[in-house]
């Protein structure tokens, strides 16, 4: 089982890079096909909220059919497909139907591992160990940055998708060989559910309003705007804008391992995710009042937002608490459906602003850019004061 969580970890890999590395592609992209700030947003949110829609059929695979067919079969197709199709792509509309296959193939990976963590270790360590596949898997994060410039400049951006073609398929294949299912609760002697049963579950609905809103920030500013931001504010290239992307995935990084532990050293889950996301919103509140710089303060103020914004497993973990062992795979890819969701809307909905508030002032798309996700991220707050907490 190490190995093949070992290669499920690389799969997440993956899906943490594809959800990330359009930031970098941008000049590219907009150089070669036209694709403009709003082309990419659409294209972003398309993954996202494919992810997201695909979350229901995948708790339910993971459920009858196990994680270790489920996540193999769909990295296989869409991830090795998509990324084929991207780097085939002469325009924006093939990059938007590449980003929906991507979406596909990623889906399943993450909530394969976690489905594993629920069914094979003791409750009180999911946060961890849910903490630290994301905080591993995220290295792809890092790699959708200054590496990722770096393999454009050499081998050019159809060239790199290529690359990753053959590393999706490789991967895919991985988990189909290595991960082993764990024991099904046999639907038949015991008590029967779907989707629905969870979301009868009140104690659920405040988490899945923190679940909705906590990670769009960071996944919007860091999947997509942090580089036409750097680009049109201050005129930074390619390289320096993959440093600064390079800055706030290590941000984020750091911030998911910091999350992990912070349930059990503190004894309370709502507290830490309560805290670290009004945090957050101060750092939004920063961009907005620095929206002119200086560069390494905007720079400061994007990774305190990743930071922040890092507390996925802890709100998992909460929510996870209150599912029966029966709907652990349709619960934790619901918690996962919010999550997700939330990000791909909030790409459309920044795409759309960007476009009605472009103009001669060049800060004023992103400023209020920043304020939306300040709001949104406040008023998901506000909400999740009425959960309950929740320490195994």
């Amino acid at each position: 089982m190490q190995v093949g969580l070992i290669i499920l970890c690389l799969g997440y890999v993956l899906s943490q890079f594809f959800r990330a590395f359009l930031a970098v592609l941008s000049s590219a992209l907009q150089t070669d096909l036209g694709a403009s700030p709003e082309d990419l947003a659409f294209a972003s949110g398309l993954w996202f909220l494919t992810f997201a829609v695909m979350q229901l059929p995948v708790g339910w695979a993971l459920d009858r059919i196990g994680p270790s067919r489920t996540a193999a079969a769909l990295l296989l197709l869409g991830g090795g497909g998509g990324t084929l199709v991207f780097a085939l792509a002469s325009q924006p509309v093939h990059i938007s139907l590449a980003m929906v296959l991507i979406g596909v193939g990623c889906s399943p990976v993450l909530m394969a591992s976690y489905y594993i963590f629920a069914r094979e270790y003791p409750p009180r360590r999911f946060a961890t160990l849910a903490a630290l596949m994301l905080g591993v898997g995220s290295l792809g994060n890092l790699v959708a940055s200054y590496p990722t410039a770096l393999a454009v400049e050499v081998l050019g951006w159809r060239g790199t998708l290529f690359g990753l073609t053959g590393i999706s398929t490789a991967v895919a294949l991985g988990i189909a060989l290595t991960v082993k299912d764990p024991a099904r609760v046999e639907m038949s002697d015991g008590p029967k559910g779907s989707v629905l049963d969870i979301l009868r579950m009140p104690v659920l609905w405040p988490i899945f309003i923190m679940m909705f809103v906590a990670y769009a920030p960071s996944a919007a500013l860091r999947g997509l705007w942090i580089g036409p931001y750097m680009s049109d504010v201050f005129g930074l290239g390619s390289e320096a804008i993959g440093v600064a992307s390079l800055v706030m995935g290590g941000a984020m990084i750091l911030g998911t391992f910091a999350y992990g532990p912070m349930d059990r050293l503190l004894g309370t889950r709502k507290g830490v995710v309560l805290g670290g996301n009004l945090l957050a919103c101060a750092a939004l509140g920063g961009l907005m009042l620095f929206i002119d710089g200086p560069v390494p303060l905007v720079v400061a103020l994007m990774a305190a937002v990743g930071f922040f914004g890092a507390a996925f497993p802890v709100i998992l973990a909460q929510g996870r608490a209150f599912v029966p062992p029966h709907l652990v795979g349709r619960g934790v890819t619901m918690l996962n459906f919010y999550g997700i969701g939330g990000v791909g809307i909030m790409q459309f909905a920044s795409g759309r602003l960007h476009a009605e508030t472009t103009g001669a002032e060049l800060s004023l798309p992103y400023f209020v850019i920043f304020g939306f996700l300040l709001a949104f991220l406040a008023a998901g707050c506000a909400i999740y004061l009425l959960s309950r907490d929740s320490l195994d």
